[in-house]
């Protein structure tokens, strides 16, 4: 018998996720005692413990750090293994994706992708969290998750990218405000009231590479908003111009909420991009997700 068991190698990752053995309990549908009991049985196997205490939260010490990406294959390896014999039998396995999104994609594109995904491969479930792109980079080097989902270039060398959509920005604003009774020149946009994301999206990003030369600098007067939805809404009443993309926005346009504005930039255009880290091989799961993903960026 080995020493280890893969129900001590899920708990352990799963309190690393949840930050606690209650939460981590919850999400495994195991009691408090028996997450607690399987941590400190591994923690006794390998004669070293793996967290430290920080008020109500466990956080990894050196030796958690170093086991966790080892941990990870080894149940990705199950995962696949389980896959493998129910694909040759009569059953699959249920499997669950952990996933990072920025908010353009987990809250707009992503539903789509799951839509086709369970059509061919019921038995996968997701846990998806959704922040700006700077925070998904992090949560996928800090290996909090399997696959992240991100907008505009990766700022992290160490995770390997790969471009499945090409999306389009438009600037937009409301129907019959100010900013669409004369020609939107690059006077006017200096002088608008901007809408922006908060500095580590995506979309601010591409921005502030493609726009705010031409700009100089964001007019004193622009507004700061933690979401590409409330920024649409505030555009939509009459607030500022906002740059958001189409598969977020098109919903407004074809409602006559908002228009798309006419002007002298030149397109702007982005890649969605799959994060992962680097010599990381996918699970059958994991390919089949991705594989999803790239259907749907080669039908828009």
């Amino acid at each position: 018998m080995l020493p280890m068991t893969l129900r001590q190698m899920e708990v352990f990752t799963a309190v690393v996720r949840h930050g606690s053995t209650v939460a981590a309990a919850g999400a495994l549908g195991l009691s408090q005692s028996a997450t607690s009991a399987a941590l400190q049985q591994l923690e006794r196997v390998l004669g070293t413990t793996l967290f430290e205490r920080q008020g109500r939260a466990l956080v990894l010490n050196a030796t958690g750090r170093t086991l966790l990406p080892q941990a990870r294959s080894l149940l990705e390896q199950a995962q696949h293994l389980a896959l493998s014999v129910g694909a040759a039998g009569t059953s699959t396995q249920p499997v669950r994706l952990h996933l990072a999104a920025s908010s353009t994609i987990g809250n707009h594109v992503l539903p789509l992708v799951l839509a086709r995904l369970t059509v061919t491969h019921p038995h996968i479930s997701v846990d998806l969290r959704i922040g700006n792109s700077e925070q998904v980079e992090h949560a996928v080097l800090a290996l909090e998750v399997d696959l992240g989902l991100t907008e505009g270039p990766c700022r992290t060398p160490a995770l390997q990218r790969q471009p499945w959509y090409r999306d389009e920005l438009l600037l937009v604003a409301r129907p019959g405000s100010r900013w669409t009774q004369a020609p939107c020149d690059m006077a006017a946009l200096r002088q608008a009231h901007w809408l922006l994301r908060e500095p580590g999206s995506g979309t601010r990003e591409v921005l502030e590479h493609s726009l705010l030369p031409l700009l100089q600098e964001w007019p004193a007067t622009c507004s700061t908003l933690g979401s590409s939805e409330a920024i649409a809404r505030c555009a939509a009443l009459g607030l500022g111009i906002g740059c958001l993309s189409r598969v977020l926005v098109q919903p407004w346009l074809d409602r006559g909420e908002l228009v798309a504005l006419p002007n002298p930039l030149p397109p702007l255009q982005r890649d969605f991009s799959l994060l992962q880290r680097p010599a990381h091989a996918p699970t059958a799961a994991l390919a089949a997700f991705i594989a999803a993903c790239h259907a749907y960026g080669a039908q828009g």
